[in-house]
């Protein structure tokens, strides 16, 4: 993980926090559309904050690469200062990037900000519902993206059951979490 939250004066404070969930990359390590278009939500709404904080998260490695420094790499090219970019390079799930990300983001201070969400729109839920789960007001960032990959009916289904039943397992393991905490 990289601490890159500035620190000195209070009108260099990142004032948003902006967590990017991963999704996964392609065999030689580079981007698929799904994760590039999380992060050109991000940064078409970030562009709009004074000073937003990227957190991205997704540690499946590919090539050698983690989502997360995919993901660095896309904001540091779209002009994103490095000093306004986390990393959570182990989350290998969403329940593992709520945790992961609610511990950096406490240990940098933001307990009780409001924070943002970048993910597909199918994927969207799921998120909110878990980092409110964990105790973050939580608002999306729009999404202008289509779902990318085959679009069959059948495909839509699948995704739409695996979000569902991936939904009720991993808010099961937050609220645990939250107890044993």
């Amino acid at each position: 993980m990289r601490s890159g939250a500035p620190s000195g004066r209070r009108d260099k404070q990142p004032t948003l926090p902006i967590i990017i969930f991963g999704a996964a990359l392609r065999a030689d390590g580079t981007p698929s559309p799904a994760l590039q278009h999380r992060v050109q939500a991000a940064v078409q709404f970030g562009a709009r904050q004074h000073r937003p904080l990227y957190l991205v998260t997704g540690g499946v490695p590919r090539n050698g690469l983690t989502e997360a420094a995919v993901m660095r790499d896309l904001l540091l090219a779209a002009g994103v200062s490095s000093e306004n970019i986390l990393e959570d390079p182990a989350a290998t799930d969403t329940f593992d990037s709520t945790v992961n990300c609610t511990k950096i983001l406490e240990k940098q201070g933001f307990s009780g900000s409001t924070i943002a969400l970048s993910t597909s729109a199918y994927h969207k839920p799921r998120c909110l519902l878990l980092m409110r789960l964990a105790g973050w007001t939580v608002q999306a960032v729009p999404f202008p993206f289509p779902v990318t990959g085959r679009n069959t009916k059948l495909r839509t289904l699948l995704r739409i059951g695996h979000e569902l039943i991936a939904s009720v397992w991993d808010a099961f393991l937050v609220i645990c979490w939250r107890i044993v905490r």
